[in-house]
């Protein structure tokens, strides 16, 4: 006989969003929660330290949303898949500069700048490798930099440890603590917040292009 006091575990939370900015909210939260996630959280936090424009937060803030007891295992994948990807563009800094990477830095403003770059990375390189990992600014600009300058390789691994693993467990451990409880606010103003993040986002961008 089924004791009639036996509480069941709470229902995970069903987006309810409205709108056409809702409706891509609705779609990512069910994403974030979807099997396929995690792998998908991997593969772009990999690619954007050396080539792919989007950065693995818009990932992992919805999906230590919707599993929030998740949290420090989704960080630590996404850190360790970045630093990852931080050699993949630090090769392509080393070995490809001419053909792939001045394209690259080209593109975000940086195009004939490599003289000031060489000194700033002879100055402060560890302290670039901080700043801008932990920053909007997109990341693949320190990776393929500093292959290109040769910076120190361990040094560079560590830093990128440091940098990517502050950034990536802060913007976890935020989403699953405050995530719950922010959701019906997000779910009436989503507009407002896309917008937001978007800002975020082009803000990252335009900084890179003015910091030269």
């Amino acid at each position: 006989m089924t004791d009639a006091t036996t509480i069941s575990p709470a229902a995970p939370h069903t987006p309810q969003a409205k709108g056409p900015f809702g409706a891509l909210y609705n779609w990512v939260m069910r994403l974030a929660a979807g099997r396929h996630a995690e792998p998908a959280l991997y593969t772009v936090s990999f690619t954007e330290s050396s080539f792919f424009p989007i950065p693995p937060d818009v990932m992992l803030a919805p999906m230590c949303f919707a599993r929030p007891e998740r949290w420090v295992r989704y960080a630590f994948g996404c850190t360790l898949a970045s630093v990852f990807g931080a050699l993949l563009g630090y090769a392509i800094g080393f070995y490809l500069w001419e053909a792939v990477g001045s394209q690259i830095i080209s593109f975000f403003g940086y195009g004939g700048k490599e003289e000031e770059l060489r000194l700033a990375y002879a100055t402060a390189g560890v302290w670039i490798i901080f700043l801008k990992g932990i920053t909007p600014i997109p990341f693949k600009l320190v990776t393929i930099v500093s292959g290109a300058m040769a910076f120190n390789l361990p040094i560079f691994i560590a830093a990128c440890l440091f940098t990517r693993g502050i950034r990536f467990f802060l913007v976890a451990w935020l989403f699953q603590k405050f995530g719950p409880t922010l959701a019906p606010i997000i779910e009436k103003r989503v507009g407002l917040f896309m917008l937001l993040f978007l800002a975020i986002l082009v803000g990252g961008f335009a900084l890179a292009a003015l910091l030269h």
